[in-house]
């Protein structure tokens, strides 16, 4: 006998055994019933066999509850198929019998039979409704393995271990693919067979290549005759030890004849479904119950009938309604709407839509309406939403104050940044000043010039930054002159050397026919310069950064609607990096003033708004180009120059660094040039011998280094590594050790019993020399 055979008669013993245990337990049921439901009291009854299956506390149905328990646990797909059914009970049918799901406690469902029937009274109104559930889950799974292997052409069987790019295969597997017999084949080929819109054989889009265990089906086209044909696959994992790894196995049926029955099936249920509605009496409980309006309405709009919710919502008595056409209770200016609507009803177009009904008062009551049309009638189910409009109408007031509010916060964001660049620039100028006193008065007048220096360096970095504030709001005087381009940038590409660090390769691609462009060559200077520097900051792993220039003219056909940008000859300057990128939302905010992804003391959020507002200024415009994880390129567009002329390029100065000294160590970390060589010089004439660092990555290693460190000062917001995260690195590898934290942002300050921890201690910027002299004196002389 074939393995098709001995499947098939196998299936169909199981399937006997089956129908004999639910005869058994229908024998054995004898008169009891699972529930018992007084119609007119609406009071539900059930016994214990009913409440363990629907998982209700048998006690409360035993002394009666809601009718709504009957409905209780029943899978979402049946609910309303059952539903209607218990309706048409209610309303005076006479017998019930439907198979649904009930979920069971795993958390999976269970197909259970219902059967019962309504008594009536002598006018032929509904008493009660009785009747039982009887599992029926066996029965069901082994009819469908029957049904399934009744319409197979025969079985197939099939085997993958997980991690392997092929199946081993039955001969009959293949034949049902029309593929020619073997015993192995790549998952690809057959996959490539299946219809794309359905679920693969062995589905290795899974990186743990983790298949379901469920039964799908899906169409093949078939490799010998190019037949659809419609296939069923079932299967489960196999762990054992004498397997190279995880195997599934599984059976491929044909169900193409099965599918066809099916959907025959659909078509015989749907007009059944038609005339049990038709047989029902009109006016049943549900209608006349429900809270909710109920319409009943022909092609051309006219109502035939509604239900008595109408006068509850709407105030109308429902003979004043039927026999007059919808739009005379329509709100006027939502009448062309319904028209439409009506038109897209009749032709059985299922639609959801919202229109205005007017009250009795005049008042109108938006209503959400579900249609559909049967034969000539349209019907349409109504839900009064007046109150959830005017709740959304509160939620989108509420959500535009929380949009006000955070735009504060971002107002003080803006301060906080600021209030940390100025507070730098101000302990450079008051702190140089204070030590040329201190020394002049020593009649010590060699070096001053370095102090000097400092004092003027942070004071023209205080200018530069209100003039980043004034380039935002395009408000700043601009000196708009021909520019070279490819002179400004081979100009600073030392500059842009140092600045990003051996991490970071540069290119520089300049088209060495660029024009010249129409600007200002600070601004501009100052423009690329905060460019580099995000794309520095967007690679901190490192990566490559790229500088390019190129020519463009835009028509207005290139043009996007809306666009500030005129039709025109353009000099692109266009900065790019392979670093972390941006999404779609950060894009959208980049250009907004205070925006910024840095800390809070680490940015202001005017980098690119200044960029923005300087470009927009001189009759140009930004653009960004950026995927997360793929980097972002960001292009600068500068009106052509038909002048001859450019401006010269600034020179740039760099400082040296500092002697070492002598005496108790103390670690000084300050990306800050200015407040740095302050700090360190202060200490190194009080005695103390200093190392030096700008920022987290130079004072690691120092830090978990041999050498002696007394005293770690350090600022809050430095570049990468924070210097509050700095400081538990250095507390980890030295516990002792002390940390003495300066800050320009005053934020910090207010939550210091939050932000420091035992043995640190803080001092804000701007701050008077002595004052940190005496607090680091204090902090050694305390020292473990």
């Amino acid at each position: 006998m074939s393995e098709a055979t001995d499947a098939l008669v196998q299936i169909e013993a199981e399937l006997e055994r089956a129908r004999r245990r639910l005869q058994l337990t229908l024998d054995a049921a004898g008169e009891t019933c699972g529930w018992e439901w007084d119609i007119p009291r609406k009071r539900f009854v059930a016994d214990a066999r009913f409440a363990a299956m629907t998982q209700q506390d048998p006690l409360t149905l035993a002394d009666g509850t809601s009718p709504d328990r009957f409905f209780t646990s029943i899978h979402p797909d049946d609910l309303k198929r059952v539903k209607l059914a218990v309706a048409g009970m209610l309303a005076g049918s006479e017998v019930l019998s439907k198979e649904y799901r009930l979920r069971r406690n795993d958390g999976g469902y269970r197909w259970v039979h219902a059967s019962g029937q309504t008594i009536l009274d002598a006018n032929d109104d509904p008493l009660t409704f009785s009747g039982m559930l009887v599992d029926i889950t066996e029965q069901k799974r082994i009819s469908e393995q029957l049904r399934i292997a009744q319409s197979a052409g025969g079985i197939g069987t099939f085997e993958h271990i997980v991690g392997y790019g092929t199946i081993s295969v039955s001969e009959q597997f293949c034949r049902l693919f029309g593929l020619h017999p073997t015993r192995v084949l790549p998952i690809g080929t057959l996959n490539d067979l299946i219809h794309p819109d359905d679920e693969r054989v062995i589905d290795l889009s899974d990186p743990d290549a983790l298949q379901n265990d469920r039964h799908i089906e899906f169409r093949v086209t078939r490799a010998d005759d190019g037949a659809e044909r419609w296939l069923a696959r079932r299967g489960e994992y196999v762990d054992d030890i004498k397997s190279s790894g995880r195997r599934y196995v599984g059976v491929i049926f044909d169900v193409t004849d099965a599918k066809r029955t099916q959907e025959s099936l659909h078509a015989a249920n749907d007009a059944l479904a038609k005339l049990a509605q038709e047989s029902m009496r009109e006016r049943n409980r549900v209608w006349n119950n429900s809270r909710d309006l109920f319409v009943v309405l022909d092609i051309a709009g006219v109502f035939r009938d509604v239900s008595p919710a109408w006068a509850e919502i709407l105030g109308h008595d429902p003979d004043d309604v039927i026999g007059r056409p919808i739009v005379d209770f329509v709100w006027p200016e939502d009448v062309d709407l319904v028209r439409a609507e009506m038109r897209k009803a009749a032709e059985n177009v299922y639609n959801d839509l919202e229109i205005r009904v007017s009250s009795i008062d005049g008042a109108p009551r938006t209503i959400s309406w579900r249609t559909s049309r049967e034969d000539d009638r349209i019907f349409a189910y109504g839900r009064d939403v007046t109150l959830e409009k005017e709740q959304k109408t509160i939620l989108e007031q509420t959500e535009a104050q929380l949009r006000q509010a955070q735009k504060m916060e971002a107002v003080g964001q803006l301060t906080g940044g600021i209030a940390h660049d100025f507070n730098n620039m101000l302990t450079g100028v008051i702190g140089a000043l204070s030590l040329i006193k201190r020394r002049i008065a020593a009649n010590r007048l060699d070096e001053l010039d370095k102090f000097i220096n400092a004092a003027t360096s942070s004071a023209e970095r205080a200018a530069a930054l209100t003039h980043r504030l004034l380039a935002f709001s395009r408000r700043q005087p601009l000196d708009r002159q021909p520019v070279d381009v490819n002179g400004l940038v081979t100009s600073m590409e030392d500059l842009f050397r140092r600045t990003l660090g051996e991490q970071v390769e540069l290119l520089i691609n300049l088209a060495p026919d660029t024009w010249k462009a129409v600007t200002d060559h600070n601004q501009l200077e100052s423009a690329v310069l905060n460019l580099v520097i995000n794309a520095r900051d967007a690679m901190p792993e490192g990566g490559k950064l790229t500088v390019e220039t190129s020519n463009v003219v835009l028509s207005a056909s290139d043009l996007a609607q809306g666009e500030t940008l005129k039709p025109g000859s353009y000099v692109v300057l266009a900065v790019s990096d392979t670093g972390i990128g941006m999404s779609e939302a950060t894009i959208e905010k980049a250009f907004d003033p205070f925006f910024t992804t840095k800390p809070i003391g680490q940015g202001t959020g005017l980098g690119l708004s200044m960029i923005y507002g300087f470009a927009q200024q001189s009759g140009g415009h930004v653009h960004i180009y950026s995927r997360v994880g793929l980097g972002t390129t960001i292009k600068l567009y500068l009106p052509r120059s038909f002048d001859e002329g450019a401006s010269n390029d600034a020179a740039l100065k760099q400082e040296g660094a500092p002697p070492r000294g002598e005496g108790e160590t103390v670690l000084v970390v300050e990306d800050d040039n200015s407040v740095r060589i302050l700090v360190v010089d202060l200490l190194k004439e009080l005695g103390y011998r200093v190392v030096e660092a700008i920022d987290g990555v130079q004072a690691i290693p120092v830090i978990e280094g041999p050498g002696r460190i007394d005293l770690m000062v350090s600022d809050v917001g430095l570049p990468g590594l924070n210097g509050r995260q700095l400081a538990e690195i250095a507390i980890s590898a030295r516990p002792s050790l002390k940390i003495l934290f300066i800050t320009g942002y005053a934020a910090a300050a207010a939550s210091r019993a939050d932000f420091l921890a035992p043995g640190m201690e803080m001092i804000t910027k701007p701050f008077a020399i002595d004052a940190l002299a005496k607090k680091v004196r204090e902090m050694l002389s305390l020292r473990s």
